[in-house]
């Protein structure tokens, strides 16, 4: 049974085995309310992704974005919270002691004493909700639906949910070793450099204003509480966004002389994964410098993949892995303790502008060991999935030339979608498309040809 009752204050106060503390509903107000905010990104990384691919894939990235939420929802219930927020945790990951979810109530939560264990468990699924929804922009146009959805639920649990405990689980190594990830090495992606031209620039600027407006939750809402460290976090935030978005588009604008929105968007969410692990940590005049050498360093490293000869659909690795380690050695750089003690609890050495030296290698050594392990892991999950009947992710040639949305789904982002340029067309007319797919419209170019045949052949 919940033991809590209110002072004169209204605030909560809880009683656990004589142990008594108080809950500020204005911090509780503002952690709920982040947690809004970080779940309407998930929905603006479909459409970010949605407008840079191909009218024919249009639909699936926006259907994935909502089926992300749904299966890490359940496996957040099932044993995901526990396995990364679980008091027993080892250095690595947690126990199953809060498997589905029992007795997550008005304890205080392990991330901070700030909230009940409750707040802080809905908060964090958002976070957990919208990682692998990021990396699918890699395999964009090139996966099935359902064995994505099955590669998310293993991915959450073997990649995610480690990587969570041992980086904000208080028990985790990287958290008793000094590291410094105020919210995450977020997210993402970067549309220049595509075999193609976007097919919706209207969605990427869509994408941009939900993901832009979440991340004040994203990296706010890590606070977990109303004060001065939060409005902090929202202020670096906004303003490395600002910067790097300016910066990738002027990198843009000396190539070719226009003044690109794609490019701006793609800088504005570059900046914005660089701050997000220092936005707890640094002030104002560093964020200027997180969003310059993000939105630099980023647009940079889209080239890296014809460098290396990999596959990257939406250059993920340019802006999440490259923007995620700019942070985190900036943040190495600049992170300061009067920052981190705005909220008037959190005491930390802070980076090398307070002369603490051996930071910038704790957040390299962070950094590594994150990557590293995802990508072994992930590639295992992979070479499993493969030779799994019915779970290779890879979709074949057929459903690539016609598009996911077709091929899969039997649904079209609009009532009309021009394939002619991209399925070639054997004959005049009355032909056969070379490809076709089990939609519930006529295939596209039949039906072109059809209608031209009308309008040549006297009635």
């Amino acid at each position: 049974m919940v033991n809590i009752t209110f002072d004169s204050s209204e605030d909560i106060v809880y009683d656990i085995n004589g142990t008594t503390g108080v809950y500020n509903l204005g911090d509780i107000a503002w952690t709920l309310a982040s947690t809004a905010l970080v779940w309407i990104m998930i929905p603006g990384v479909g459409f970010f992704y949605s407008g840079l691919l191909r009218r024919k894939n249009a639909l699936s990235m926006i259907y994935l974005s909502m089926m992300t939420v749904a299966v890490v929802s359940f496996q957040w219930f099932f044993w995901g919270y526990s396995l990364a927020f679980s008091d027993g945790a080892s250095h690595f990951i947690g126990d199953l002691r809060y498997f589905g979810l029992k007795g997550v109530l008005e304890q205080p939560s392990i991330g901070s004493s700030r909230v009940p264990a409750l707040v802080f468990c809905v908060f964090q699924l958002m976070f957990a909700a919208i990682t692998p929804m990021l990396a699918i922009g890699a395999v964009a146009e090139r996966s099935r639906l359902g064995p994505l959805l099955v590669f998310v639920f293993v991915w959450s649990t073997l990649v995610y949910d480690p990587i969570a405990c041992w980086t904000w689980n208080s028990n985790g190594w990287s958290a008793r070793l000094g590291g410094l990830d105020f919210a995450g090495d977020a997210v993402d992606m970067e549309p220049e450099r595509l075999a193609y031209k976007p097919h919706n620039t209207t969605y990427v600027v869509i994408g941009t204003v939900f993901l832009w407006f979440g991340w004040f939750g994203f990296n706010g809402g890590s606070a977990l509480s109303a004060n001065l460290r939060a409005t902090m976090a929202c202020i670096v935030t906004n303003l490395a966004a600002s910067v790097g978005g300016l910066t990738w588009m002027l990198w843009d604008w000396r190539l070719e002389r226009k003044w690109s929105v794609v490019g701006f968007c793609s800088g504005a969410i570059a900046g914005l994964v660089a701050i997000t692990p220092g936005s707890g940590f640094v002030g104002a005049p560093a964020a200027v410098l997180f969003g310059f050498m993000a939105g630099t360093v980023c647009n940079f490293a889209t080239q890296l993949k014809f460098i290396f000869k990999y596959d990257d659909t939406l250059d993920i690795f340019a802006s999440h892995a490259i923007g995620g380690v700019v942070g985190n050695v900036l943040t190495g750089l600049f992170a300061q303790a009067s920052v981190a003690g705005a909220d008037g609890v959190t005491v930390i050495p802070g980076g090398w502008l307070d002369h603490h030296w051996k930071q910038l290698g704790i957040q390299l050594a962070d950094s590594v060991s994150g990557m590293s392990y995802s990508f072994v892991v992930t590639t295992i999950i992979l070479w499993a999935m493969h030779y799994v009947p019915g779970l290779r992710l890879r979709c074949d040639e057929e459903t690539e030339i016609i598009g996911v949305d077709d091929a899969e789904m039997g649904e079209f982002a609009y009532d009309y979608v021009g394939l002619d340029t991209e399925i070639p067309i054997r004959g005049e007319y009355n032909s056969t498309p070379t490809a076709t797919g089990g939609s519930r419209e006529p295939p596209h170019s039949q039906s072109l040809q059809e209608s031209e045949l009308e309008k040549v052949t006297p009635a």
